[in-house]
């Protein structure tokens, strides 16, 4: 193992940049304090298999709490279709230097699909060949290795916020909805309460801001660090047993049980430096079709921040 169009067609659904990171944080705090049959048994319905990580070396990784990398995916899946992962990222865990790193790949970056031999939006490869070619691709791209994945039903943001008892944001923005959540909803500057529905929105606008993408991506990461927050510090065995609901509903990975409690035992300390950062480079087009350009310099400052 190893190595390594923006569509303008009016959504329903949710594209959020760094939905599964709060997922897999609240998901190591509660077997770590939960450890029942109920979450052995939720994390039992989550699984799904990659033959593109080498699991053995990825658990020994894990074993002698050494970094790794995640990656995370948010799915958009319709009936009769394959899905296009629509949120893509690494998440870099350093026990040693108590350091978590997200990185954020934008899903229109221009890159080879490896194994489909062509070159095109590095969130197609989910679509050409599932989780196998995302890995590799992915692995490509950065030329890094994938320890493990998780993927999410992108609808699933909003179980989360409800299952913590909602969240607050400080609201850089000042908006009237145009019906990404309510029309005519007013969302104030400063502090706001969001439950489920009103994050989905709060996410979702992009249109009504003047940095376009770039700022509905800030949002994205505010809603989901207030997730993780919210989330580490849980202590109702009913919360609790609303979080282990959402997971099991929303989200897949090769991550096993035992791992994941290793990671609670052994990675904890990571959410002490936490550090986003979202990949730089030149909108393009090329025939007709947009796509991101990521130049190899960027690439490689990104494989330096993980590796």
């Amino acid at each position: 193992m190893g190595r390594k169009e923006k569509r303008e067609k009016k959504r329903t659904w949710l594209k959020v940049m760094l939905s599964i990171v709060a997922i897999l944080v609240i998901a190591v705090a509660v077997t770590g304090f939960y450890a029942t049959n109920k979450a052995k048994t939720t994390v039992n319905t989550m699984q799904k298999d990659t033959t593109a990580i080498d699991k053995k070396q990825s658990t020994t990784k894990v074993k002698e709490k050494e970094k790794i990398n995640i990656l995370l995916l948010g799915v958009d899946q319709r009936e009769g279709d394959a899905g296009r992962s629509d949120a893509l990222m690494v998440m870099s865990l350093d026990p040693a230097n108590a350091a978590m790193k997200i990185i954020s790949i934008p899903r229109d970056s221009r890159t080879e699909i490896v194994g489909h031999g062509t070159v095109d939006k590095i969130n197609h490869a989910y679509a050409f060949g599932g989780i196998d070619m995302s890995v590799a691709t992915v692995e490509n791209f950065l030329d890094m290795d994938v320890d493990y994945f998780a993927e999410m039903n992108m609808e699933g943001l909003s179980d989360f916020v409800d299952a913590v008892g909602g969240i607050t944001v400080n609201n850089q923005l000042d908006w009237i909805d145009e019906g990404y959540y309510k029309k005519g909803y007013h969302y104030a500057q400063g502090d706001i309460q969001l439950d489920g529905p009103k994050a989905m929105g709060y996410v979702r606008m992009r249109h009504l801001d003047p940095d376009g993408d770039f700022g509905r991506n800030a949002r994205q990461r505010q809603v989901i660090q207030a997730v993780i927050d919210k989330g580490a510090s849980i202590k109702s065995v009913n919360k609790v047993d609303d979080i282990l609901g959402a997971l099991g509903n929303n989200v897949k990975t090769n991550m096993d049980f035992s791992t994941m409690t290793d990671l609670f035992k052994n990675y904890r300390n990571v959410r002490q430096n936490a550090e986003n950062y979202q990949m730089q480079g030149t909108g393009t087009k090329i025939d007709g079709v947009y796509y991101y350009e990521i130049q190899q310099n960027e690439r490689d400052k990104v494989h330096d921040m993980i590796s």
